[in-house]
């Protein structure tokens, strides 16, 4: 997935946030932790923040009307944890949450046997991202497939 994202994408390349210090970004929504059988309640769990681990945390996203209906849930992630102490790498997207929706659409709801070029023009037509603004009450419009796709793929 992040090969495809960073090297053969029509899409802009992600950046890598770096992150060293104390345990502290979660991986997705709680920090990094492992599950153990509870002895006091037979069948249910215990969570504990890791000691020491990797986590390999990819794209996360749902759909949610239908099946190329996609929503961004969190970004993908690398962290490992040592005794308190954490080094994370979270892939950071420009405009985060309309780039990895476009992406998902591009990605599985286009037709693969066509050239990149009229897949973004499918994903474009199918899936427009086009968002209605308002700033001290003047409207504007954006459309995030033109702040997300390399400039070459926006004629």
């Amino acid at each position: 997935m992040i090969n495809n994202v960073l090297f053969s994408s029509p899409f802009k390349r992600v950046k890598m946030k770096w992150y060293l210090g104390k345990t502290a970004i979660g991986t997705p929504y709680f920090l990094p932790r492992k599950w153990k059988k509870n002895k006091e309640k037979p069948g249910y769990l215990i969570a504990y923040t890791k000691k020491i681990g990797f986590d390999f945390v990819s794209l996360g996203w749902k759909t949610k009307w239908d099946l190329t209906d996609f929503r961004f849930e969190w970004a993908p992630i690398w962290s490992f944890v040592f005794f308190g102490w954490q080094i994370a790498i979270v892939f950071r997207a420009p405009e985060q949450e309309h780039y990895w929706e476009c992406w998902l659409y591009y990605t599985l709801a286009t037709d693969k046997s066509k050239s990149v070029k009229e897949r973004v023009a499918q994903a474009r037509e199918a899936f427009p991202c086009k968002w209605k603004t308002y700033r001290d009450g003047v409207e504007s419009s954006v459309c995030y497939w033109d702040l997300i796709l390399k400039d070459k793929f926006l004629k």
